[in-house]
């Protein structure tokens, strides 16, 4: 091995070094091929447990996205307290910003202390429509008593 370590092998000193090789070396070398691939496959498991996963994290996801809008929507001028809540469905057949593998959001309740006033209204229903990608007549916002 001392001509691996000092660098000034050339190239077809190597080869016949490769050559020169016994078969016990040969062997060595094939073993640490064939772990190194086997080492790299993916296993199964990490999928099923991922799958699982997956199923438990839509109502999550949906309820982190419940927050993040009722969050948004009380930081915003005229709108006061406000509670959402959203209606999904697996489809993935549009684009949103928060579309994802699990859930797409196809309809948005909103009550909100500022939803007797139109003009909050409709900026409560464009930012909506324009966060999930939903028609506005699957949006509705009510006035919070």
């Amino acid at each position: 091995m001392r001509w691996w370590k000092s660098g000034d092998l050339k190239k077809t000193e190597f080869v016949s070094r490769l050559s020169e090789m016994n078969p016990a070396k040969w062997g060595i070398l094939l073993l640490i091929g064939v772990l190194l691939a086997v080492a790299a496959m993916p296993v199964s498991s990490k999928q099923q447990k991922k799958n699982t996963a997956g199923e438990q994290s839509e109502d999550m996801q949906k309820s982190v996205l419940e927050e993040k809008l009722e969050a948004f929507l009380e930081n915003t001028e005229g709108v006061g307290k406000a509670q959402v809540i959203l209606m999904t469905d697996e489809k993935k057949d549009r684009q949103s910003f928060y579309n994802s593998e699990t859930i797409q959001v196809t309809g948005v309740l909103i009550s909100a202390e500022g939803g007797g006033n139109p003009v909050v209204v409709q900026n409560i229903q464009e930012a909506v429509m324009a966060l999930f990608q939903v028609d506005a007549h699957r949006i509705r916002i009510m006035k919070m008593k």
